[in-house]
């Protein structure tokens, strides 16, 4: 008998953005640097000069904010047992398709609800219609054997560099 791939957790989270342009109104870099790992906010910070309709940067935070609320249901426990907001963040592949990057009580949470001889993937999407933003998150694990030896799988982007 082979053994397939297998889910492990599901997690998803709608917020509206203002809530997010608001918290960034009245937090600013505080809220940031609580929430958000480096990366994110570069890459949302980078959004700050977008000539969109909407604040394109807060619409980038949302998604992400969103993004680890879902991981985190996916990963069974929520915002507690060790599982912080910056153990969790969202980073893209060289295709451009985003994934997470856990560390910490996150990625200690991942490993354990992993079972033996499997990995884990993190799978995400993220969309945004103005005011709402949503992350789905799906964690599926497969054999170690059968995943490809390449380092643009998103199991990669699971543990840290």
């Amino acid at each position: 008998m082979t053994i397939s791939g297998t889910i492990l957790g599901i997690g998803n989270d709608l917020i509206d953005i203002r809530r997010v342009e608001k918290s960034l109104e009245r937090f600013g870099q505080r809220f940031i640097d609580r929430i958000f790992t480096d990366v994110e906010q570069a890459k949302s910070e980078r959004r700050a000069g977008s000539a969109a309709k909407n604040n394109a940067r807060a619409s980038t935070y949302a998604k992400r904010f969103a993004a680890k609320e879902a991981c985190s249901k996916a990963l069974g426990t929520g915002f507690r047992d060790g599982v912080f907001w910056r153990d969790m963040g969202v980073v893209n592949l060289p295709s451009g398709q985003p994934t997470m990057r856990l560390t910490g009580g996150a990625l200690a949470r991942l490993e354990a609800i992993t079972p033996p001889g499997m990995r884990a993937h993190i799978h995400v999407t993220l969309t945004d219609e103005y005011p709402m933003a949503e992350a789905f998150v799906v964690i599926s694990a497969e054999p170690v054997q059968s995943v490809p030896n390449s380092s643009t799988t998103p199991t990669e982007t699971a543990t840290p560099e």
